[in-house]
């Protein structure tokens, strides 16, 4: 049995748990300890608003990370036919092995239960525009109407800009 009072018992390593030293450390004493973390300051947590959610799932499938039924309930019209024949062409992926971000979103509600928005994605070097409609059913529930992208209509049976 042990008789070192700062390891559990059984354990064979030599450093011990991670406190304050007890007095002062020289620099060939051992590691130095860890400096306390600063403290962030607290925000609200703010939930995502319905243009960015769809953003960002907008972007994982025409970035090829998910595959299109992904959308399936989550789009209305014509708009999951054209997510549908768009998605294998992987308009926006990744370019010398960078994975595409979402630089920004922002929306604008020009009538009751719809909002336009406006997305700029990042790949590398490459930045790109999307554009979305997003309307919202008698549920209460936001769904993708329309999508473009770079200036040019997502529409089924074209292939996507490269």
């Amino acid at each position: 049995m042990s008789t070192d009072r700062t390891r559990p018992a059984g354990r064979r390593d030599q450093s011990g748990p991670r406190s304050a030293p007890s007095g002062p450390r020289s620099a060939s004493s051992g590691p130095r300890s860890v400096p306390p973390q600063r403290s962030r300051r607290l925000q609200p947590h703010r939930p995502q608003r319905p243009h960015q959610w769809f953003a960002e799932r907008l972007l994982a499938v025409l970035s090829g990370q998910r595959p299109v039924h992904w959308m399936l309930g989550h789009t209305i019209g014509e708009a999951y036919d054209q997510l549908a024949e768009l998605a294998p062409s992987t308009p926006l992926r990744a370019t010398h092995g960078s994975r595409p971000v979402l630089r920004r979103c922002r929306g604008a509600q020009p009538a009751t239960g719809v909002v336009e928005a406006f997305a700029s994605i990042a790949a590398g070097d490459r930045v790109r525009a999307m554009a979305f409609r997003l309307e919202q059913g008698a549920d209460q529930r936001w769904r993708c109407a329309a999508v473009e992208l770079g200036g040019e209509r997502l529409t089924a049976g074209a292939p996507g800009p490269r």
